[in-house]
């Protein structure tokens, strides 16, 4: 199995970025699609942003598109997720998140992924 640790999170203010990272370890020989969530409080959890295990296809959620970018290096076993132009209603935990899978996919589903991080808090004032 993977474990994972996210780091990077903070206080921030609207429009302001962030560098949130994911590092692997364990059994990184094997390949996993890698998606990050977050949850704001009160709220369900909700997909954010994935990536395909060969780096070459991201999906994101409407809201963040065009302001967070999803990356992988595979050399360092981290995966990244950069938020720019953040807005008070980006606050949330954010969690990475690692789907074992041969298939080049990018799921959004939070039962695809069967390792997550323990979370890292986002928090943007206005």
């Amino acid at each position: 199995q993977v474990q994972l640790v996210e780091s990077g999170g903070g206080l921030v203010q609207a429009g302001g970025s962030l560098r949130l990272s994911c590092a692997a370890s364990g059994r990184t020989d094997r390949t996993y699609a890698m998606g990050w969530f977050r949850q704001a409080p009160g709220k369900e959890r909700e997909f954010v942003a994935a990536i395909s295990w060969s780096g070459g296809i991201t999906d994101y959620v409407d809201s963040v598109k065009g302001r967070f970018t999803i990356s992988r290096a595979y050399a360092e076993n981290t995966a990244y997720l950069h938020l720019n132009s953040l807005k008070p209603e980006d606050t949330a935990v954010y969690y990475c998140a690692a789907a074992e899978t041969f298939a080049v996919v990018v799921p959004r589903g939070q039962y695809s992924y069967g390792y997550w991080g323990q979370g890292t808090q986002v928090t943007v004032s206005s």
